[in-house]
């Protein structure tokens, strides 16, 4: 997987994380079961970077968060995603590193492949979540990565004209 479109799937999840919010804070009812699954989408993102960066989290994998802590992690999420693609390059992205999961299992896997896992895990749960929006009488927030990319301005193809 390119280092481009590890950014763009980031770039992607910070989008639609925050339009998963926006409709969680306007949900005429408040669904415990969405908002678990949104802190643990969040709280999967920041323990998947501290593996990633041998350090240790500070958020259980499934924490009961409120929804303005569900927006500071996000958002802090979102921060340092970014700041830790820039500082990679396409050779380093598909380094193989050691870590350990929640249940004490060693692994090791290529960095690349973990980075796509957690663009993937997080649309599995944003899914999820808009089906117990829909349920509770919400509006779910359509967040589909074609979407995402339909409101960024058009780049230039490589053939000269836009996409």
């Amino acid at each position: 997987m390119s280092l481009p479109l590890l950014k763009s799937l980031f770039a992607h999840t910070a989008w639609a994380n925050a339009r998963v919010l926006d409709a969680l804070r306007n949900a005429p009812g408040d669904d415990p079961h969405a908002l678990g699954q949104f802190a643990h989408l969040l709280a999967a993102e920041h323990v998947w970077l501290a593996r990633i960066e041998k350090r240790r989290g500070n958020v259980p994998v499934w924490p009961v968060l409120t929804l303005d802590e569900c927006a500071a992690l996000a958002e802090e999420n979102a921060r340092a995603y970014a700041r830790f693609l820039e500082g990679e390059t396409e050779g380093s992205i598909v380094r193989e590193f050691d870590y350990t999961n929640s249940a004490a299992h060693p692994f090791t896997s290529r960095l690349s492949d973990v980075l796509a896992h957690v663009a993937l895990h997080g649309s599995y749960h944003r899914g999820q979540i808009s089906l117990m929006v829909r349920r509770s009488g919400g509006h779910p927030a359509p967040t589909d990565f074609i979407l995402f990319t339909r409101e960024r301005p058009a780049a230039p193809s490589p053939s000269g004209g836009t996409r």
